[in-house]
């Protein structure tokens, strides 16, 4: 695997099928499908990424800036293929859209994860992310209760960019 010969760019919206296609694989068979609809591959193209080796998906972030909390940007889904992690791919990412948070004035990212998801929330801690209290905890992890599209539990997270040094 070379990162010399990725390509990064703005998804279209035919990256929408590509992404449902591999999404239960990239997820361990979780079946994530309805919390990624087709509108973000239409209207959050500039502010999520694509990348591919050799003209195959093998990672993707969906981001957006906060309509209603201007100094707010929000990572919805980044998903990298098992056979590319632990590359630095999905932080290459992040890195990216913290830039384009920054670039746009926006002074903190927010994200969340399922408290099964033990990975992503090494991953988001590993890129400075902070956990935000809940009303509950999982396995010592803090939890907001009844947040998800099907009332599990979600962990938050905050970057603070000028803290990050983005």
């Amino acid at each position: 695997m070379s990162c010399t010969s990725l390509i990064f760019r703005r998804p279209i919206p035919d990256d929408w099928e590509r992404v449902m296609a591999v999404l239960p694989d990239w997820w361990d068979g979780r079946d994530l499908r309805a919390m990624l609809p087709r509108i973000f591959f239409e209207h959050f193209r500039t502010t999520s990424l694509v990348v591919e080796h050799e003209d195959v998906l093998v990672a993707f972030l969906v981001g957006f800036f906060c309509q209603d909390h201007s100094d707010e940007a929000y990572v919805h889904f980044c998903g990298v293929a098992p056979e590319w992690r632990q590359v630095g791919l999905g932080r290459d990412l992040y890195r990216r859209f913290c830039a384009l948070a920054a670039a746009d004035g926006r002074e903190v990212v927010r994200a969340v994860t399922a408290p099964v998801n033990a990975g992503s929330v090494a991953f988001h801690q590993a890129l400075g992310f902070s956990v935000l209290p809940g009303d509950d905890e999982v396995e010592g992890v803090p939890v907001t209760t009844e947040h998800g599209p099907y009332g599990d539990h979600l962990v938050h997270f905050q970057l603070f960019l000028e803290e990050a040094g983005t």
